[in-house]
């Protein structure tokens, strides 16, 4: 392979980019559409809450998978046959006429964007080297954050300029339009992968993909059920995850053993600095950060009358924030390293928890207003948090491994957002008795406080960080000075 980089790298991130910004997008730019759904469908609160989690749930099953696929046959293949698929779906979802058909097409849905997204990391580490690949990763971490931030601002805009009757189908349909053209140009922009004898059936772990789905959906079937009395109901499921797991990871070091192709290769979390942690980050950072988009989508809109477009434009200065820092923050991961992650994290706990100070203290017709300045500042932090936290987390890691290695650390992210959004209603619900404003206080209160469990990990790691530095430094100054010796004797 030649190592002269790719002349139209940059164009083809763009369009990569561009493809993995509408998966991320439709984690979250539907819930502001939800009533608008049940109503033109006359749909069940059940079959609604799956469209939803439905697609949360398919996402992150698959995720691991799609990256190794990409891993083994190509990325450019996957990602034109995952992005084709995902505009399909959208088109199919946009125009489902009944409840049963929405379903399964955000079920599709989320397998498509799931083979989609682990393609991005894979090509950032095929395509860039050095200062130029922290760049990049910069980028494709504020693509994740601001993806999930300006979900409920977009969903709002189309539902305002299309109505609220059947403004829920555009919300899919945008898709379409992009999806197509980002098609097009991928065809003449991503670089044609070697061509591979492989066969699917030594190169793809299967027995791997059953264990690890049954693993992640038992995580994941109780939390997004939880405001239906999921946790009660499925609690057993927890049990036999944990299970599925173990089994799971015994099974990957088999595989290793016997020379053959893991689904997650362990050695990931065990031999490459800095991922078990990077990764354990951004599964706790989510819990905290994306849960609390659907606890202000209610508090506005049911508590204070908000319109989906007044209660969207009211959490914008998040995504302002995240978006600005977040590009800004991608450039400088090579000086400040994993003190960018940890000034990010302490500025979101601390802005989650002024907003929920002053949700006490205003009056609810002041909120919107209020919470502005705080939301800016967390909104900042935040963008310093998932950029720099993916570069970090992958910097260190084998090309070969990149795509299963993006994979397994968006599955985190999936898992994190789930149960996040899960504890973070659950809790909101539980308080509303006492008034919208208290609950929303607790339940940003419980974000900040899973923030600062993400901080925690953040310090631990800069700590582990400098160590190594220190180590490798020593043993060079060690290698130097016995080679003087050597030249002296």
């Amino acid at each position: 392979m030649s190592s002269e980089p790719d002349p139209r790298r940059w164009k083809a991130l763009a369009v990569s980019l561009t493809a993995g910004f509408m998966g991320l997008l439709d984690v979250s730019i539907v819930n502001v559409a939800l009533p608008s759904m049940q109503s033109g469908l006359h749909a069940s609160s059940g079959g609604i809450r799956w469209v939803v989690s439905g697609y949360a749930l398919a996402f992150g099953l698959v995720l691991v998978t799609g990256g190794r696929l990409g891993d083994a046959f190509g990325r450019r293949n996957m990602f034109l046959g995952a992005l084709a698929a995902f505009v399909l779906t959208s088109a199919l979802a946009g125009a489902a006429p009944n409840e049963t058909t929405l379903v399964l097409a955000r079920l599709a849905q989320g397998v498509a964007a799931g083979m989609l997204t682990p393609q991005n990391t894979g090509l950032i580490q095929d395509l860039f080297r050095g200062a130029e690949r922290g760049r990049a990763f910069g980028m494709f971490g504020a693509v994740v954050g601001i993806s999930t931030a300006v979900g409920p601002i977009l969903g709002g805009v189309i539902l305002a300029v299309f109505g609220s009757q059947d403004g829920w189908r555009w919300v899919f349909y945008v898709n379409v339009p992009i999806g197509v053209l980002a098609f097009v140009l991928a065809l003449r922009l991503l670089p044609r992968s070697e061509k591979k004898q492989l066969k699917i059936s030594s190169e793809i772990d299967f027995v791997g993909i059953v264990l690890l789905a049954v693993a992640v959906l038992g995580v994941l079937l109780p939390v997004v059920d939880a405001d239906q009395g999921g946790l009660t109901r499925l609690w057993w499921l927890f049990p036999i995850a944990v299970v599925f797991g173990v089994v799971f990871v015994r099974w990957e070091h088999s595989v290793v053993r016997r020379g053959r192709s893991p689904l997650l290769d362990t050695r990931l979390f065990t031999g490459t600095p800095g991922y078990a942690t990077g990764a354990a980050v951004g599964a706790l950072y989510f819990c905290g950060f994306a849960g609390i988009w659907l606890v202000f989508a209610v508090f506005f809109q049911q508590g204070l009358g908000y319109t989906p477009l007044q209660s969207g434009l009211s959490v914008t200065p998040f995504a302002l924030g995240s978006a600005v820092s977040a590009a800004v923050a991608g450039r400088l991961v090579p000086r400040f390293g994993r003190r960018l992650t940890v000034t990010g994290l302490g500025m979101v706990a601390v802005g989650l928890l002024a907003v929920a100070l002053l949700a006490e203290l205003v009056p609810p017709s002041a909120s919107g207003w209020a919470f502005a300045l705080p939301l800016l500042f967390a909104g900042v932090g935040g963008g310093m948090v998932i950029s720099p936290n993916t570069t970090l987390t992958l910097e260190c890691v084998p090309v070969r491994m990149a795509g299963v290695a993006g994979g397994a650390l968006q599955t985190g992210q999936r898992i994190g957002t789930a149960i996040g959004t899960a504890v973070l209603a659950s809790v909101f619900g539980m308080v509303i008795g006492s008034g919208y404003p208290t609950a929303l206080t607790v339940a940003l209160s419980c974000a900040a406080v899973l923030t600062c469990g993400a901080l925690v990990l953040a310090v631990a790691e800069l700590r582990a960080r400098r160590h190594r530095a220190f180590e490798e430094e020593r043993a060079a100054q060690e290698d130097e000075t016995s080679a003087a010796d050597v030249h002296r004797g």
